[in-house]
Order: C-alpha cells, then structure tokens, then sequence
C-alpha cells in the first residue's frame, strides 16, 4: 500500500507543471511547481518551511475566511465583509459599528470580535499510511468510514490532550486517496482595531457583489491576544497581543499589469471531480431552490425589519450571508447554461467510458462507476421535496426551532450506542453547540423567528403525496390559519427564548425533553424521526458516492495521466497568476485596475452608492499623499489577478514576487462563477483591494496613522 501511494504521489508532481496557474495547491507541492518561471523572486521555502518560520505561517484561517498578521503585534488584516459578523455582534442601534464603522485609537479601547478564532497552521503531516493499514480488509463501506473517523479522532484527541490551544483535523483529500493531519494553534481572544463604515466597506452592496469594475475598501483589521505566556485562550483583559513569528511586509513598488501575485489562504470548497449527475443535481435541483428559499427569507426580513431599526441589525448578518449565497448560486446557474457545462459533463463521460471499455481490465475497474452514482441520485431524488424542508428545520426555521433541534440531537446520539454515533459527536461539540447559541440568540428578534416557522409549516403542508410529513398533520389541518395559530400559541407557551434555559436542555434525555411539554419540543419530537431517516440516507448516500469519485478520480488519472490536485476543503492553499483584466464579452475589455475617479463617478449619496462626503473632499481636492498611483495618478481600489480562489480566500493576502502585500482578496468575477466546477483560464479572475487603498483610507479617512506606524509604513 505504501508504495502504490508513493507512486501516485509522485506521478501527480510529475505533471504538475502542465496546469501552470490553475488549481489550489497544497503547500506540500508547491516547489514541484515552475514558479521562478513564472517570476518568483524568492525561494519556495520562504513561503512554505514545514518548521521554519515562513509567510504560510502569518496566514490565518478567521471567522469562515481568512486573515494575515501584518505587525509583530499581532494585527490581522483581512476583509470587512470577513469582520461583518463581529461588527454585528458588538452593536446596538446607540453604536452601529457596522453602518458607521469603528476605531480604537489605542489597544485598551479595542472591543471584542463575538466567538471569532484564528487558526494558525502548526503542523501538517501525511497519515494515510495510518489510515490505510486501520481499515485494511475492511470491506463495508459504512464499517470502514466508522473506523477512519475513530483513527482520526484517537490521532486528533492525543494532540488535543496535550495542548490546551491546539486544534487537530484529520482531512481527506482526493475523496479519500490521501489523509493529511493538520494541526493549529487557536487564537480565541479576537478584538476589533479599525473597520471602515460600510459606505467604504461594502460600497456598492448587492448591486457591486460578484461585479467588475468594483470600488469597494473590502478591508478592517482586527488582533489577536493570548495569555502572558503566549497561550491563546478567550477574552481577558490580563491578554497580551500575539506576537507572530513572521508578519507580511507591504510591498515597497506599485503593481502593474503582468506582475505575478500569489494567494496563501483558506478556500472553502470546490467540486471540479464531480460527475455529470452531480452537476446537474445541483443544475436543475439544489441550485433553483437555494435561491427561491433565500430570496424569500430575505424579503421576508425587509419586510418585518422595515421600520424598526434595530431588527434590521439583528437580521443583517442572516440576510446578507443569504444574499451573497443566492447570487453566488445565480451565477452558477447561468455560468453552467451558459457554457452547457452539464452537456459538456456528458460528451466527456461517454469518451470516459469508450476508454473504460477499451480493455477487460479497465471495464472490470471502472465500468460501474458512472451507473452507480446515477442509481444513487435517483434515491435521493425520490424525497428531495421533503428532504428541503426537514434541512429548513435545522437552521432557516427561526432560533427556537434551531435550539429545540440541537436538544433533540444531543439527546439521541447520547442515548446511543458510542459506535452508532453520528461521527464527531462529543462533549467538546456539546461546548461548541451551546457556546455558539450565545450569538444566535444576540440576533433573535422575534417578530422574524416567528415568520420564519410559518413559513416552513406552510412549506410542509404543500409537500406531494408521499413526501408528507405526517407527525406534523395535529399542526396543520389543512389551512393557514391553524398554522399561524399554532405558532402564536407555542411562542407564548414556550421557554426557548431563554438562553440559560436551553443550554440546561443539553444534559436532558430525550423522555425529559417530552415531559416538558414545550410546544416547540413536541413539535422537534414528532418532526426528529424524519431527520434522522434522511441522515441516514444522505451519510449513505456520502459514503457510497465519495468512494465511487475516489474510484473515478484513479480512473482519471490512469486514463489522462495529468495532475490532479485536491478540491478545495477549508485547508491551506496556494495560488499564483499574474495581474490581467479580461473579456466578458464581444468587443469589451475590462482594464485590471480601478480608482478613487470610479467612487465619485458612481456616487448617487443613497445606499449602497452611499460614498462618505469626506471621500469625496479628499478626491476633490486631491489629498492623496503617497498612495496615488504615479501612471494613474489616482488611489487605486481593486485590481484583477489571475488566481484560482474560491469562498473562505475572503481576506486573504495578495502577495508580490518579492512576497510583500499588494492586497486582500475579496471576491471573483460574476462571468467565473462556476469556477468551482472548472476553470477557465480566459476569463476567471479574483478580484482584490489594492494594499494602497487599505492604507489611504486608514491614514487620509480615519486618521489612524497609527495603524500604519505600527506595520511599519513610513
């Protein structure tokens, strides 16, 4: 086994070079890649020295995105959408930090950054050999996941033992042909230093988001405290600032198009091995209702929030996540019709499958592959209705609803046996759960919360024959208004909107649970057989489909013999390409840079082209000190380079050939959205906030020359 792994290991670095620029590369690969070609001007091993300080090092996963350290005291840069949360959090309607932003003008005044966390990487080592020989002759596919997950947990729990700040994972790449343990180092002590107004922050809203030419300062900073002897732990005002072993410089020479750039960050996820079954699940299914459902709840919020202020803070953190997500989902949509992604998906599987038929050995180790994952999709297509709204229970249903399942949950899977588990179930995810229900109930307003399970008791009574759900007939009875009465009456009845309350639930059996007679937990108690049936059928589902893409990415591979590097999953990666504009379209050409010029020009004085009126002073009268740009003779915004990201890069620096910072990443191009289906190396973009633009509004806007003082910016 090890040496078939060593080989495939290495027959992957082999081809890497032939996918120059695309791809979100592990550290681990990066110097098989021809990076001094490209314009690298420092050695691989100044980014990425597995025990040696390097800029991988300074990077950061925060708050679902990523951040870097750009002082030795600890200040992390990343995105103001990244730090959107946390400004949320910290505010009331008397200090909207979010709306007018916020600053501290020295350490002792810097509030705190609500249940964010930065992860530093540590450690990341190959295990599979450990796994591999763990579940040798182990045939069942559920049996072997069961024995990976309590391998993992055992290698995972030993690190945890020891360190009270660490944080191990054990993550499989390739759908399970390698397993890389990584480990971190956790920072809970988070605070806000300095975060533009959203005028700056998110200038030009939804209309902007996923768009070119963008204009928007996507940029705070934020620091991160440990105790006096280094160790992270949460808030204390005894906390000291970190102090990093390396911190990222800011590049001392303005960028121009064709320098090369490159990204360390956290990419979320990315599903380019998937099969044409796949797409076209996520196509015709997954997709169209996402947006329909977030278009909903979201006017549903505006529509409750619209003359109420403060319900509009506590509904802005759901609303523009969903926003962000629908669009994101829209451009998928029209990327694939567009490009007839699906139809392509299927000429390229029937060439798959003439080579797979080319030989008795190939049909023997392949031939079944493409029939079963689509026998698998036909399952969960058969309840895909019901299966929506029992997902809408556990988290678009209202807080009370999330609380009364996360009860439920708890309560059943300690009731059963450790080996029957739903896999990472344990007391530090009973923690998280209940610690995490402190902010979930910072944004409860309840007008909302009650909307919300309305609407998803009228979803249910509108289910197709077959797909009802019957435990939940005593609510329904056929109209409307015994819904909303039913809700009126179990929100006056019960005690769910009590945080104290619900965390005791958590010691409770599932019997006590129903002996409190809770509407809401009577309501779960009948509603939570059918979750589990369709936890059931989708780790199933998972546990068949991800070998079978395991046994389809050999397949690749044997068949084209080109390198395959890991989809993205929220660990480290590298990516690299140079500053370049693109053609959207026939006859237009979009230049890889904006400016101050493009604020003014698109500013209307009402939201989200809301630009503050000392920005526009400061264009007017030129006050741009050292960040105009001598060609341009303007500040500059944004600009575009060619590097493959995806959701979690959101803040992640841009670094020069030198390995300074030119920017922080924050979004792609609306024409590229199904990059994380494939990559178009064309016309994919990321899209990022020039580093002079973080500092021009820092130093000219808010008067924090400090901040820079601090960096080391003269």
């Amino acid at each position: 086994m090890k040496t078939r792994l060593l080989s495939f290991v290495t027959l992957f670095f082999l081809a890497i070079s032939a996918m120059a620029q695309e791809g979100m590369w592990l550290l681990n690969q990066i110097d098989q890649l021809n990076l001094k070609d490209a314009g690298l001007e420092i050695s691989t091993t100044q980014i990425y020295s597995p025990g040696n300080p390097a800029i991988s090092n300074a990077v950061v996963q925060l708050g679902g995105g990523t951040a870097s350290f750009v002082s030795p005291e600890g200040l992390l840069l990343t995105n103001h959408h990244v730090a959107y949360t946390a400004l949320q959090r910290a505010s009331d309607v008397q200090s909207n930090y979010l709306t007018d932003g916020f600053l501290a003008r020295e350490k002792s005044k810097e509030i705190k950054a609500p249940g964010y966390e930065a992860r530093i990487l540590v450690e990341m080592k190959d295990v599979t050999d450990i796994i591999f020989k763990a579940v040798k002759g182990i045939d069942d596919l559920e049996e072997r996941d069961r024995k990976i997950n309590e391998i993992s947990e055992e290698m995972t729990k030993e690190i945890e033992d020891k360190t009270s700040d660490a944080d191990a994972r054990v993550v499989a790449m390739y759908n399970g042909k390698q397993y890389i343990l990584f480990v971190y180092k956790v920072l809970k002590d988070i605070r806000i230093v300095y975060s533009p107004p959203l005028s700056i922050g998110n200038y030009g809203g939804e209309i902007d988001n996923w768009m070119w030419p963008r204009h928007t300062g996507d940029f705070s900073f934020l620091r991160a405290y440990v105790t006096p002897d280094g160790t992270g732990s949460e808030y204390n005002e005894e906390n000291v600032p970190y102090k990093p072993e390396i911190w990222l410089k800011v590049a001392q020479k303005p960028i121009e198009p064709g320098d090369l750039t490159f990204v360390v960050g956290f990419p979320g996820s990315t599903t380019r091995y998937r099969t044409s079954n796949s797409a076209a699940w996520n196509l015709i299914e997954n997709y169209p209702f996402s947006i329909d459902n977030f278009s909903s709840i979201i006017a549903l919020a505006e529509e409750l929030t619209m003359d109420d202020p403060d319900g509009q803070l506590k509904v802005a953190n759901l609303t523009k996540g969903l926003a962000n997500a629908k669009k994101n989902y829209q451009g998928k949509v029209d990327g694939m019709i567009k490009t007839k992604y699906v139809e392509r998906k299927i000429k390229f599987e029937q060439e798959f499958t003439t080579w797979v038929n080319s030989t008795p050995e190939t049909k023997k180790k392949y031939g079944h592959i493409l029939g079963q994952i689509q026998e698998q999709y036909k399952v969960i297509k058969k309840t895909k209705d019901r299966d929506n709204i029992l997902g809408m229970f556990q988290g678009l249903s209202g807080t009370r609803t999330d609380a009364a399942f996360y009860a439920f949950l708890i309560a059943t899977e300690r009731e059963k046996p450790e080996d029957e588990r739903m896999p990472g179930f344990s007391p530090r995810l009973i923690d998280n759960l209940a610690n995490g229900l402190q902010y979930t109930y910072n944004d409860y307003y309840e007008p909302f919360d009650k909307a919300m399970l309305v609407r998803t008791l009228k979803q249910v009574q509108k289910l197709p024959a077959g797909q009802r759900i019957e435990s939940l007939d005593y609510i329904l009875n056929q109209s409307d208004e015994s819904i909303e009465f039913f809700v009126d009456e179990a929100y006056k009845n019960s005690k769910l909107d009590n945080l104290e309350y619900v965390v005791a639930l958590f010691d409770k059996s599932s019997e006590e649970l129903k002996a409190l007679n809770d509407p809401i937990l009577n309501m779960m108690s009948n509603l939570y057989l059918y979750i589990e049936e369709n936890r059931e059928m989708n780790n199933s589902f998972g546990t068949i489909v991800i070998d079978l893409r395991k046994q389809y990415i050999d397949a690749l591979y044997e068949w084209k013999g080109s390198t395959l590097y890991p989809d993205a999953n929220s660990t480290i990666r590298f990516t690299y390409g140079p500053v370049k504009g693109y053609t959207p379209q026939d006859a237009v050409w979009y230049e890889p840079i904006t400016t101050l010029k493009g604020v003014v020009e698109k500013n209307t004085g009402i939201m989200p082209f809301n630009a503050p009126e000392k920005l526009i002073k400061l264009y007017e009268t030129r006050n741009f000190g050292q960040w105009a740009d001598p060609e341009l003779k303007d500040v500059p915004i944004a600009f575009l380079h060619r590097c493959d990201i995806t959701g979690g890069n959101s803040g992640s620096p841009v670094m020069n050939a030198r390995g300074e910072v030119i920017g922080v990443c924050f979004d792609g191009n609306y024409e590229a959205m199904i990059s994380d289906w494939q990559y178009d190396y064309e016309i994919q973009r990321t899209i990022s906030v020039d580093i002079r633009y973080v500092l021009f509004i820092t130093e000219k806007f808010a008067d924090a020359g400090f901040i820079l003082k601090e960096m080391g910016v003269n």
